[in-house]
């Protein structure tokens, strides 16, 4: 077929216009925008590292941000905290293709979605001493605290404000007990008084207060008191602070309640008391006497020896928050006596001896108790009827301090402990009635004990030996000596030195040996050695 020249014409203008028709609709399709040429003017937007559009102008991209954050944060009401890194890619186009407004926003919203760390609510921290917990808002706090109050409120009177702390200069708040019925009575008094015309003054009201104070000067019967809590608080500073926590963070009320309610086993002390035995210790603290023994070191068994002033450690229950408060109570009980006490000076506090024995009274009392928890602190009597007088103990007892006793020489390796034994040597005894230590010849041999020498010469077995009264009516004695530097009848100090160490008498070697005699017999030395 032959092409003409009008041919060709037709055929490029058909070109052309089509080309022109095409650039149009690309022009016009939604997101091509012709762009000012003024350096970058399109820029692609990324969260993250992800891409999430592109937009005209950084302004565009920020303002979507901000408003996706909102979204976010608004139901939480809370702190969301979330990693979000905002870049953007900028270029030149004379023509360049945005995305959807609505589009951009939705995926800015979802990638701020994805990077969410984690959301923090208001909430309340609880504080006393070092004790802290974490509650979801203050009726919780409240709900908690009234838990600990009314385990020791049996009648229902108290209950639990929260205040401003007024000594705090930022927002703290603080707790208090309070008598319910106490603090309407206040309040109508003083709604009263408000609408009084003309209140009392001048010597009306001098007259009306001395009134007052004759009637409580009156002697009251049984019936004339109020029994019962006459007052509560805690004992510790109670702070309270608003604070933006995870969910994870946050306690249960109701295991915050066992928390704070339920006694636990903590470590305390008891000083024994003069006539004290251990078994009636054991009783007063509620702990098996094989327990206390366990617990303390200073007890072989239950047959040691106490003194008094002496602390034995033990376990108390009790629970992480103290209430205080004080008690008015009406009690016919049995009663004791306090215990009269003769002081002897020429005894020592170790001895005591009873000359009256004690016989219990009975008595009706009106009593104001104070207790920590559930333990009494203080008891004052108020009022007092004694049906049948309670007789008092009557007790000897020794104000001297009882001498020590020390170890008798320095070093040395204990070569043989009191009690039975196989003999070293011939002669020797196989039920060993001291405590020997080996030590080289010459060795200072010093008084365990400050008394009189009642003996110092040569003593058969015993070799080379000394003799030491006592003013406790204990004796030591010192044997196996090489030389004796003190004389019988000569008076001694704790620590003096008396002699050398040798190896005289029915010896295996080198040694010193070392008795205490108490009423003539001897005993293990070392249970006395200070």
């Amino acid at each position: 077929m032959k092409i003409t020249k009008y041919g060709k014409f037709l055929k490029y203008t058909y070109i052309k216009w089509n080309l022109l028709i095409l650039f149009m609709g690309l022009l016009f399709m939604q997101g091509i925008v012709k762009l000012e040429s003024t350096g970058d003017n399109l820029f692609h937007i990324f969260i993250n590292g992800a891409r999430v559009g592109s937009v005209a102008a950084p302004e565009d991209a920020e303002h979507m941000l901000w408003e996706a954050r909102r979204e976010i944060a608004a139901p939480a009401q809370g702190l969301v905290l979330m990693d979000v890194e905002m870049t953007y890619v900028g270029e030149e186009v004379l023509y360049g293709y945005v995305d959807d407004p609505q589009e951009v926003y939705d995926n800015i919203l979802q990638a701020l979605r994805t990077g969410i760390r984690e959301t923090s609510v208001l909430s309340y921290t609880l504080k006393m001493d070092e004790y802290m917990v974490n509650l979801a808002s203050l009726e919780e706090m409240e709900k908690l605290l009234q838990a600990v109050v009314s385990k020791y409120d049996s009648e229902g009177k108290f209950g639990v404000d929260i205040v401003q702390d007024e000594n705090r200069l930022f927002n703290v708040l603080t707790a208090n007990a309070v008598d319910r019925q106490k603090q309407s009575q206040e309040q109508e008094m003083l709604a009263q008084q408000e609408q009084q015309l003309f209140p009392e003054a001048g010597i009306q009201a001098e007259l009306t207060q001395l009134f007052a104070q004759d009637v409580e000067k009156e002697e009251k019967d049984f019936g004339d008191y109020d029994l019962g809590i006459l007052s509560m608080d805690f004992a510790e500073k109670v702070e309270i602070v608003e604070a933006y926590l995870p969910q994870s963070q946050l306690q249960p009320l109701d295991k915050a309640i066992e928390e704070l309610t339920v006694e636990q086993e903590t470590v305390g002390t008891y000083e024994v008391q003069s006539g004290d035995t251990l078994s009636e210790i054991a009783i007063k603290v509620n702990i098996p006497m094989d327990d206390i023994v366990a617990m303390n070191d200073s007890l072989e068994d239950i047959n040691t020896m106490i003194r008094a002033g002496q602390e034995l450690v033990i376990t108390v229950p009790e629970p992480k928050i103290t209430m205080e408060r004080q008690e008015v109570n009406y009690y016919e009980e049995i009663y004791d006596a306090p215990v009269q006490y003769i002081e002897r000076d020429d005894w020592f506090t170790t001895q005591t001896n009873v000359i009256q024995q004690p016989s219990a009274g009975f008595r009706k009392v009106v009593a104001r108790e104070s207790y920590e928890n559930d333990t009494l602190t203080q008891r004052e009597i108020l009022k007092e009827e004694v049906v049948m007088e309670a007789v008092a103990k009557i007790v000897e007892r020794g104000t001297k301090v009882p001498p020590t006793y020390i170890k008798p020489i320095s070093g040395g390796r204990a070569s043989s402990g009191f009690g039975r034994r196989k003999a070293p040597t011939k002669g020797a005894s196989t039920y060993h009635k001291g405590q020997d230590w080996a030590t080289p010849v010459g060795t200072t041999v010093v008084a365990s004990c400050g008394g009189r020498v009642s003996k110092a010469g040569w003593g058969s077995g015993y070799g080379y030996v000394v003799y030491i009264d006592h003013e406790d009516g204990r004796q030591t004695r010192y044997a196996h000596l090489s030389k004796i530097l003190v004389k019988a009848g000569e008076y001694v100090k704790q620590g003096q030195k008396i002699a050398l160490s040798g190896n005289t008498g029915i010896s295996s070697g080198p040694h010193v040996h070392f008795e205490i005699l108490i009423g003539g017999k001897q005993v293990n030395p070392l249970k006395y050695l200070k």
